[in-house]
């Protein structure tokens, strides 16, 4: 076995739909510019990988029995990637990235589908990204949705991903020449695995508990939920996917400022319903708005930290804003 390998796997941004995915809901991510790249050789039956983020290396014998024991802690998802594809090859090489890790931004699904694909995993995107759903579960034990992995492997280049996280269909949408999407790094890095993510997910699992799928589920049915908390948390997921809906429409008709204000309503229910959010990204959201140009604003990702997306005319600086190029999804190439 010989040949040099070359994966590479974007990270996205999530334009609104957020903790709408583990319960079958709508999401609106983007693949972004920045990614993951694994270059190596290919060998037999060994998976041998340096980071040019950590001064620990990989080295996993395949096949592998237990994700969530490697070390170092990185190397999970790598593991995790090997187990779920029943790795046909394993590899010696390099991982680089230039996404910012725990800036909400999906470093860890960007590096565990590209070590998929580095690995030869076979299938349709959508298989890749189930594998990496599965293998991302195991490795964390964060009962993770779709939407990383999926837009992940699928994107447009170009366009925004509507996914139906209930039947895992995936529609491409057009974001107008007219807008750009920026994002804002907060600073605040962390770790799905140590935030309160499982918690809203099981508070979710809660309401579905007493009214059905959220995915279905009306605001009426959602007011009938006792618990204070929990009613909260459903009545976001309900709204956002709502919003997911509108915010899609919006684009459709070039109307920015609607979408905008779609954005900052999202922000309000992740700050007040869902309370994902922090006095930083608070702080950045509404600087953001009060700017021109600015149609609107929310925190992306999972909370907690990370990072905060803006929508705004085209050409519009931002200080400490990236701008987003939507990008293609995951490649692989053997050369």
């Amino acid at each position: 076995m010989s040949g040099t390998i070359r994966a590479w796997a974007p990270g996205r941004v999530n334009l609104i739909g957020e903790h709408t995915d583990y319960t079958g809901g709508l999401v609106l991510p983007v693949a972004v510019q920045w990614g993951t790249t694994i270059t190596g050789r290919a060998i037999p039956d060994l998976v041998r990988l340096r980071s040019d983020r950590r001064d620990d290396a990989v080295e996993l014998r395949l096949p592998v029995d237990d994700p969530a024991t490697v070390e170092p802690a990185w190397g999970r998802f790598v593991a995790g990637a090997a187990s779920e594809t029943a790795a046909p090859r394993g590899i010696d090489g390099t991982v680089t990235s230039d996404l910012t890790i725990g800036g909400g931004l999906s470093s860890s699904s960007s590096l565990t589908v590209a070590a998929a694909l580095a690995l030869g995993a076979p299938g349709t995107p959508l298989e890749i990204a189930l594998a990496c759903r599965r293998a991302e579960q195991r490795a964390t034990g964060v009962p993770c949705g779709i939407m990383d992995q999926l837009v992940i492997t699928s994107a447009v280049a170009g366009h925004a991903s509507l996914i139906d996280c209930s039947t895992n269909h995936s529609t491409a949408i057009a974001i107008p020449d007219d807008v750009d999407i920026v994002v804002v790094d907060s600073g605040q890095h962390r770790s799905v695995a140590s935030s309160e993510y499982a918690t809203r997910a099981s508070q979710c699992a809660a309401a579905e508990e007493v009214i059905g799928p959220l995915r279905h589920a009306t605001p009426a049915q959602v007011d009938s939920i006792e618990d204070p908390v929990v009613r909260r948390r459903a009545r976001h997921v309900v709204d956002e996917n709502r919003r997911v809906l509108e915010f899609v429409e919006a684009l459709g008709d070039d109307n920015p400022a609607v979408a905008g204000e779609i954005l900052i309503d999202g922000h309000r229910s992740l700050r007040d319903d869902f309370e994902v959010s922090t006095p930083e990204l608070d702080r950045i959201v509404a600087a953001l708005i009060a700017r021109p140009g600015v149609h609107g604003a929310r925190l992306t990702g999972a909370g907690f930290g990370g990072c905060v997306v803006a929508l705004c005319d085209a050409g519009t600086t931002i200080e400490g804003g990236s701008a987003v190029r939507a990008s293609h999804g995951a490649i692989v190439e053997e050369m």
